[in-house]
């Protein structure tokens, strides 16, 4: 792949430059948008250090893509779309289950196992194994879900695409996201943790362990553990004023399965549900 991000750092510094019209150019893009549908190459991963390391050039080919397509009507049974991307085919051969009303674009990546209820899938995102995306839940552009996720009814995981060197949301392994639960901007979910339903997790929001007060980073929930939605008192020129945060309230064992019904009851102790 070394080869073909030389090619797409050089298309993207020739900036407005870039011949439109140049099939050389598009057939580059489209090379790189191929590697990222089928899996072969991801947007962003975490390496052994425990951090997300961004592929730029992939996050400039989906930029360049944009740039080198023209609006084209598409039609899929009794509907029209009317856009630059062409939408993600062939789920059968892929082994995803795809509702009527789920739809996602061509170089998203959508492992095995998958099941897509009506829900929407943006160009640049990675949704591993046996991942349900539940109704008119959102997977922004180059976000990163791992396996074994849930993803709850209305959920949305925001897109990061630009600037291309900026870090997507990543939901990690086995964890499950609440309904109406909202991360976004680079916010980041460890393995197997809970959010409770109607959480918003960002860079800028603080979270908090319950039992101690302490702060334990701002928009990364750890792995194992059960976080809901929250706000904390501050003190301004204007008043005091409740600012939002999220707040850890149990550690779970590692690799302990998400019993729902065991969840809710915790949950519903905090006035909060899953």
């Amino acid at each position: 792949m070394v080869d073909l991000a030389e090619r797409i750092g050089e298309l993207w510094a020739a900036g407005p430059m870039l011949d439109l019209s140049d099939g050389a150019s598009r057939d580059t893009v489209d090379e790189a948008i191929e590697l990222l549908d089928k899996g072969a190459a991801r947007v962003a991963e975490i390496d052994e250090s425990g951090s997300v390391v961004v592929h730029e050039w992939l996050k400039q080919a989906i930029l360049l893509l944009f740039r080198l397509s023209k609006m084209a009507v598409t039609e899929v049974g009794p509907f029209e779309f009317h856009d630059k991307l062409a939408l993600k085919r062939n789920y059968a051969a892929a082994g995803v289950r795809v509702v009527p009303g789920a739809s996602a674009r061509r170089g998203s990546y959508i492992a095995p196992g998958v099941v897509m209820m009506p829900s929407y899938i943006n160009i640049g995102a990675r949704v591993g194994a046996e991942t349900m995306v539940d109704t008119w839940a959102t997977v922004g552009s180059c976000a990163q879900v791992g396996e074994r996720v849930h993803l709850s009814g209305g959920v949305g995981l925001g897109g990061v695409l630009e600037p291309p060197n900026a870090v997507p949301v990543v939901v990690e392994d086995d964890a499950l996201i609440g309904s109406r639960c909202m991360v976004t901007q680079g916010a980041r979910v460890g393995r197997g943790a809970v959010l409770g339903e109607g959480t918003i997790l960002n860079p800028s929001i603080p979270v908090i362990d319950a039992e101690s007060g302490e702060e334990l980073g701002r928009g990364h929930v750890p792995p194992w553990c059960v976080a809901v939605g929250a706000s904390r008192p501050r003190r301004f020129a204007g008043g005091e004023f409740h600012l939002p945060c999220v707040l850890v309230i149990r550690r779970l064992g590692e690799g302990e399965r998400h019993d729902k019904a065991r969840l809710n009851e915790i949950l519903r102790d905090h006035g909060v549900s899953a």
